[in-house]
């Protein structure tokens, strides 16, 4: 976790909207903890094997996101950030705030 203890998501009554940092054609798909922004921001770092080309690095972090939170990847959307490498996902359901501090909730092994 971030040095301030913030988390990169809130929760709302539908789900939660978690801000994540994507590295397209990153060698491979995985999700790597959680750092903190030059800003004091925190963000989910991920990174895709696929290019920032025609939304396949942004399908690819919805299939990585849903597949790491065992959850329907119809139940995880982009919000913001399309073309940036900064993004907002929305995962719904009232499980979400479970399922995400459960993926995020070990240090990452870098």
């Amino acid at each position: 976790m971030s040095a301030t203890g913030h988390r990169p998501w809130t929760v709302g009554l539908d789900g939660i909207v978690v801000a994540v940092r994507l590295t397209p054609k990153g060698g491979r798909d995985a999700l790597e903890g959680i750092e903190e922004m030059a800003d004091g921001r925190p963000v989910v770092r991920a990174r895709v094997r696929a290019a920032a080309s025609d939304g396949a690095a942004n399908a690819a972090l919805i299939r990585l996101v849903a597949r790491s939170l065992a959850v329907a990847p119809r139940d995880v959307s982009l919000v913001a950030g399309a073309t940036a490498r900064l993004k907002r996902l929305k995962i719904a359901g009232h499980g979400a705030a479970e399922w995400v501090a459960r993926a995020f909730s070990a240090p990452p092994a870098l």
